[in-house]
């Protein structure tokens, strides 16, 4: 210590040291942490826990892929990085996929990339494309990690209201021409994580329109693209004429193909804003693991050879109208979703105490501990989402009976 008082260079103590960025604290809602810790503590006390709180499928791949899987990981010519070879098969199948599902011409050289999983490259895209500073336009309620990414890259994040009144739809017209003018991109995704609403391609046109005429990327992510219900076939962004020009696409083979822990998607579109993902990513990984990717061409290619494969959204789409059904016998009314493996609630039908506060992340946490029914507050999406409570179709019909059960003893538990 010196005269002042004050510890010398090798004088400080590991609790005195930040060892942690500020930054972290801007890495979305620490919800989904305290979340975590509730089902930890509802387990430790001997409940039956009914996880409905992340999306993660439940079923496995098709035999097709787990058998291409394991067949590469035997392969003695699989273990190198993969970025000392082309990968050009992988975006080869996922153009051959573009072009069957959507109609949409890409070039695997030049418009797509390969990623580890569409989070990844979410995750890079804006310190791909932009500079501390810039600005880009986000939703509310939006998937975590697009605010995440904007913190990481130092970019301002200008939100945009997803309300019921609009149809979940931002309002494009509402937007200042000022806010358009200084945004980098705007990103949106439909069927949309976690509010489940739908876009049709007259939006899309409207809003590849509407960026041409300032100048602003359109980044869509399109991890559902497969959950569509009802006869709903959910439509590319790229398939409305000149938007390639204009817009970016994020596609994922972990939900609509039961491949989430293999880590695998795609980015494609624009030459220049792929190019720019694929520019950095070459600088922080080598890629994805060739057995992997070699599961992905034939997840991609049974899609196109097999059409009559039922899609993922069938069991989803049943277990809606299963668990719908269970909840409306039990008091809850909840709209049915036209996509996605999520019901977007708003909060359930209950007497409120005057003076408690009861809000999403509340009626959340004492579900959970009074009946073992995991849900995610809808306020760990944005402010917006303060009001509902997203619920995961990821167990199967019975399960899902027994958590509405468990929900409606809730509900009339707390009514007056």
């Amino acid at each position: 210590m010196n005269k002042l008082g004050i510890l010398e260079k090798g004088e400080w103590t590991m609790s005195e040291i930040k060892w942690r960025s500020n930054r972290l604290s801007q890495l979305g809602s620490s919800i989904f942490a305290e979340v975590a810790a509730w089902k930890l503590a509802a387990a430790e006390s001997g409940l039956d826990i009914i996880d409905l709180g992340i999306g993660s499928p439940d079923q496995p791949p098709s035999p097709a892929v787990k058998q291409a899987l394991s067949e590469a990981v035997l392969r003695s010519d699989m273990y190198a990085y993969p970025a000392t070879k082309s990968g050009l098969p992988f975006r080869q199948q996922a153009a051959a996929w573009m072009k069957h599902r959507f109609n949409v011409e890409l070039d695997a050289g030049s418009d797509i990339v390969t990623l580890l999983g569409s989070q990844d490259g979410l995750a890079h895209l804006a310190m791909a494309l932009c500079d501390p500073g810039d600005m880009a336009l986000l939703p509310d309620p939006g998937y975590p990690i697009y605010a995440a990414s904007l913190a990481l890259a130092g970019v301002e994040a200008k939100l945009m209201p997803l309300r019921e009144e609009n149809g979940f739809m931002p309002d494009l017209a509402a937007i200042p021409d000022e806010d358009w003018d200084k945004a980098s991109f705007i990103l949106l995704n439909y069927p949309n994580n976690p509010i489940s609403a739908v876009a049709d391609l007259s939006f899309f046109e409207q809003l590849i329109n509407k960026a041409r005429q300032h100048g602003v990327l359109v980044v869509h992510d399109l991890a559902y693209s497969e959950m569509g219900f009802d006869g709903c076939e959910p439509p590319s962004i790229l398939e409305v004429p000149g938007a390639i020009e204009q817009a970016v696409e994020f596609h994922s083979l972990s939900k609509s193909f039961n491949m989430a822990g293999c880590r695998i998607g795609f980015l494609a579109g624009n030459a220049a804003a792929v190019g720019a993902l694929r520019e950095l990513k070459a600088n922080i990984d080598y890629g994805v693991f060739d057995p992997i990717q070699e599961a992905g061409i034939v997840a991609l290619r049974e899609a196109i050879e097999s059409p009559d494969q039922p899609k993922a959204g069938k069991l989803y789409e049943r277990r809606r109208d299963v668990f719908l059904e269970a909840l409306r016998e039990e008091g809850w009314e909840v709209a049915a979703p036209k996509a996605t493996m999520f019901i977007w609630a708003p909060l359930p039908p209950m007497q409120w105490v005057q003076d408690e506060h009861w809000n999403s992340r509340r009626i959340s946490q004492e579900m959970l501990k009074q009946t073992g029914v995991v849900v995610v507050p809808g306020e760990a999406f944005g402010s917006e989402g303060e009001g509902y409570v997203r619920i995961a179709l990821v167990e199967n019909e019975e399960r899902l009976k027994e958590a509405a059960r468990r929900i409606g003893n809730f509900i009339r538990g707390h009514k007056r």
